[in-house]
């Protein structure tokens, strides 16, 4: 059993408490026979399958329209311990929906959620672009009025995660009611919508179901439009002001990890006659390894622990938790790959898989040189 004992900080509650474990000894008992890391459309689709059996999707699309941000990061982080596809699967569920939950109306949120929140529906966040990824006023994706009360899509997404395996898609396009960020809308588009095709499959070096979008002459009806026209910036930021602390959660699983392992090898390792952590530098490392968790999961608790008191946005915290938490990480798993030795660059082991798995958290959902940049002027505001 992980060590747990962060639970008894006073930003949780009893439930918080039980749904760890319940997730815990969930993830422990499904999660292994899931995932296939040869197979990750189709891991994914078991995944969020049996997610939403488990009830756990309920926290992804809550239904009544409050997030309850401390557990999706203790569902993360718990997840990502255990599995980084079991993680994705679950975290894009909530971001890919969360247009819906905090903007959509109500006919909106019933056709979509529901099956969100049972595992027949996969969700997913069409935001970036070729020449717009952190800077969001840069979307260039066209939205113009069509006959019938329809709005005709023509551009490009890419980076998108879930592209090509999604039944729902929540796109950011430039509505053109005003210039930059002010002339951006979301819409609601089905998979299946005539015009919008997968360009392109996309590899990194942590597999993940990840493509490049195509949209020509992809007709929505105007009443999929998420929130008011011109307030795509808005809704884009509110659901990532949601789940961008979420991001540090992911990785504070994966650091947990690398630190447990980095334990039993530090234990089970002879070198020179003794246990590898009789040596002071190995203890050393080990200390900074935890101290880093620590610190880390201050940050993502406390942001969600604010967000969940009732403050209406927490743009710096979340910044805050994202870039400590996945900057830690990246240092953690860095030391755990050097305790382990070679093993730690084995293809497939712990450490290395660990590796691969951490990097693109420095970057989706805005890089860490950007977390900086909000930061700087949240408190230069």
């Amino acid at each position: 059993m992980p060590d747990q004992t962060f639970l008894d900080w006073p930003f949780f509650e009893p439930r918080h408490r039980d749904l760890a474990a319940e997730a815990e000894d969930w993830a422990a008992r499904t999660v292994p026979a899931l995932v296939d890391h040869h197979d990750v459309d189709g891991s994914c689709r078991r995944l969020v399958s049996a997610l939403g059996e488990a009830g756990f999707l309920r926290f992804a699309a809550p239904e009544d329209g409050v997030f309850d941000v401390r557990a999706l990061c203790l569902l993360r982080e718990t997840f990502a311990r255990h599995d980084g596809l079991a993680d994705f699967a679950f975290a894009m569920q909530g971001l890919g929906t969360g247009a819906l939950t905090l903007a959509g109306t109500a006919a909106q949120r019933e056709a979509v959620l529901p099956g969100v929140r049972a595992g027949r529906r996969i969700a997913a966040f069409a935001l970036t672009e070729p020449e717009a990824g952190s800077d969001v006023a840069q979307i260039a994706l066209a939205a113009a009025p069509a006959d019938g009360g329809m709005v005709r899509l023509t551009g490009e997404k890419t980076w998108i995660s879930n592209g090509g395996i999604a039944d729902t898609y929540v796109v950011f396009a430039r509505s053109g009611e005003a210039p930059g960020a002010r002339g951006l809308s979301a819409y609601l588009v089905p998979a299946d919508t005539p015009g919008l095709t997968i360009a392109e499959r996309l590899d990194t070096i942590a597999p993940h179901p990840l493509a490049r979008l195509r949209f020509e002459d992809c007709r929505v009806p105007a009443e999929n439009r998420i929130g008011p026209a011109g307030a795509g910036f808005k809704v884009a930021m509110a659901t990532l002001d949601v789940f961008r602390a979420t991001v540090g959660a992911a990785a504070l699983g994966f650091a947990r990890r690398a630190l447990d392992a980095s334990l039993r090898r530090a234990q089970s390792r002879k070198l020179f006659g003794a246990p590898l952590s009789a040596m002071q530098l190995t203890q050393t490392s080990l200390a900074e390894m935890a101290t880093a968790i620590d610190t880390a999961a201050l940050h993502v608790y406390r942001a969600a622990w604010t967000r969940d008191s009732g403050a209406p946005r927490i743009t710096r915290e979340a910044a805050m938790a994202k870039m400590v938490a996945t900057e830690a990480a990246q240092e953690v798993i860095d030391r755990a790959v050097q305790l382990h030795g070679g093993e730690g660059v084995r293809s497939g082991s712990v450490p290395e898989t660990l590796y691969r798995e951490i990097r693109a958290l420095r970057i989706y959902e805005g890089a860490t040189e950007v977390q900086k940049l909000v930061i700087a002027r949240q408190i230069l505001a």
